[in-house]
């Protein structure tokens, strides 16, 4: 009977590795305790590998890999696997990135009550300095606070259910899901990001990409109330931790729980200086039953991904190209772009999405499908949505995902059009492929354009008038943004389309003022 080789290269709980020791497919090699030099000629053989941080998959590493078919990584980082060396290569990569969700969920209210009460303070001032002062330690109750939770996701979800359990008023702000999912649970709903500065408390649960990073600035905590206490065991850089300094040090943020940072290990960081703040290095998952749960769902992985089962949580999964032309790969990498920036224009929960094609590329339209859900999915869930199971996230979220081929209508060999629906509103995308794979958008809800689907965007909808251009130009100059490309539609409604690549980030500022010209129907702005 053939064997599946499986190398566990990082220490996962003894339950995972006994799962692969009894698996009598599985030829299990346990290589966390050896050099990794050495361990560079153990992988050669193994189809599969179990790593954590400890073992960096650069490309020392996957030019070793001479028989592996995916990489396991016991946790839900993945900073230090080379994902695009991977994907060269055909190694499939996968993380773990629910295993440790309650001992995150658990973590945020240990935060919470050590900044209402000063716990780890109080604590150092007697067992350490052996000071019996309790009038120094007079705290605040969570009864009656206002929580304001960013992100309400698995973890932002589970967070609120507890400080509802505390009695507290709870806010949740998540632009991609149904308000009823808070609402539901007696708790309050915003789209109004202001609602949650002023909140009393606010924990932050999301993803770390280019809408959330530094999402509390200077600017947010000026607004908040004056002694708000602010928690992040999420990702470091959701709050700028600049701003959060100086909040500290000036005592308008009161106290602070921060369990992540930019750069790790922070043992030098002047956060640290400060006397009002709590830290943890980096625990979200660091519980036994966490700890369980990676070192379980990790082998299993392995196990499934060895015998060519299912490959869960692959953020990667290759295509097959001997069964599918050479042209269609990027369609499929454009048609995620595409899902993407869909996503980011029309900023809602999203209700259904569907998919059509012309040409050629209508023939793969169910494997398109899937990357575009991907694309359009991927802002709201972070590290969890991937090729294999996004169906599945589409469709526990109440996501309608449908294809279609259309009949060749257009002067373009091969089209495809997305279109993404929400509770506000609808967005239909058309791109398509010139030669040398030079992606181009073509048509954006009836405008017709020329774009190409990149940087930074800006799409401002306005009324057919004159002066429209060059006030546009003003502003973008008034706020030294440089206009890289720009792109004009025009419809049979009088109105015009303007898409405009810039060379750098666009302020809420920049964007307001273009939304008050008088012409001005829509300001969307765009990252890809």
């Amino acid at each position: 009977m053939e064997k599946h080789k499986v190398v566990v290269c990082d220490h996962i709980h003894e339950a995972g590795l006994k799962m692969l020791q009894d698996d009598e497919r599985i030829e299990y090699i346990f290589a966390a305790d050896i050099d990794k030099t050495e361990l560079l000629t153990v992988i050669e053989q193994a189809e599969v590998v179990i790593t954590r941080s400890s073992t960096d998959v650069d490309a020392k590493f996957i030019s070793h890999a001479n028989n592996m078919k995916a990489i396991v990584r016991a946790g839900v980082g993945v900073d230090n696997v080379d994902i695009d060396g991977c994907s060269k290569e055909g190694i499939i990569v996968m993380n773990v990135p629910t295993a440790n969700t309650i001992a995150a969920v658990e973590l945020t209210m240990a935060h919470i009550l050590s900044c209402m009460r000063m716990f780890p303070y109080s604590h150092d001032h007697l067992k350490n300095q052996r000071v019996w002062k309790r009038e120094k330690w007079y705290g605040h109750e969570m009864k009656g606070k206002k929580l304001g939770v960013i992100g309400f996701g698995n973890i932002g979800s589970r967070v609120s259910i507890r400080a509802k359990a505390f009695e507290m008023d709870v806010v949740a702000y998540d632009p991609y899901i149904n308000g009823s999912k808070a609402t539901d649970l007696g708790m309050s709903y915003t789209e109004n990001f202001e609602d949650i500065l002023a909140c009393d408390i606010i924990t932050i649960h999301t993803p770390k990409n280019q809408e959330t990073l530094n999402i509390i600035g200077a600017e947010e905590i000026a607004k908040m109330k004056d002694g708000v206490v602010l928690i992040n065991c999420a990702r470091g850089g959701l709050y700028n931790e600049d701003a959060l300094y100086d909040g500290l040090k000036s005592k308008k943020i009161r106290f602070a729980g921060i369990d992540v940072f930019m750069k790790e290990p922070a043992t030098d960081h002047r956060l640290l200086d400060l006397d009002n703040i709590v830290v943890s290095p980096h625990l979200g998952a660091n519980t036994f039953e966490s700890q369980y749960n990676i070192g379980v769902q990790a082998a299993q992985q392995a196990i499934e991904a060895a015998k060519g089962i299912a490959y869960p949580h692959a953020f990667n999964l290759p295509i097959d190209e001997s069964k599918i032309p050479s042209f269609v790969k990027p369609f499929l990498v454009m048609g995620q772009k595409i899902g993407f920036l869909a996503s980011q224009i029309n900023k809602a929960p999203i209700v259904s999405i569907k998919v059509s094609g012309q040409g050629d590329i209508a023939e793969y339209l169910e494997s398109l499908a899937t990357f575009v859900t991907v694309g359009a999915i991927a802002e709201t869930t972070g590290d969890t949505i991937n090729y294999v199971n996004a169906d599945f996230v589409a469709s526990e979220r109440g996501i309608k995902v449908e294809s279609k081929e259309e009949a060749s209508a257009s002067v373009y060999k091969n089209l495809i059009t997305v279109t993404l629906t929400t509770e506000k509103d609808v967005i239909e995308i058309s791109a398509t492929m010139f030669s040398d794979e030079v992606q181009r958008i073509v048509n954006i809800n009836g405008f017709e354009v020329d774009v190409a689907p990149k940087g930074h965007m800006i799409l401002l909808r306005n009324t057919d008038v004159p002066g429209v251009i060059g006030q546009v130009g003003s502003i973008l100059s008034a706020h030294d943004v440089n206009i890289a490309d720009f792109r004009l539609g025009r419809n049979d409604k009088a109105e015009a389309l303007a898409v405009i690549l810039v060379d750098s980030t666009v302020s809420d500022k920049t964007l307001n003022e273009l939304s008050s010209l008088d012409a001005c129907i829509s300001v969307e702005y765009a990252k890809l």
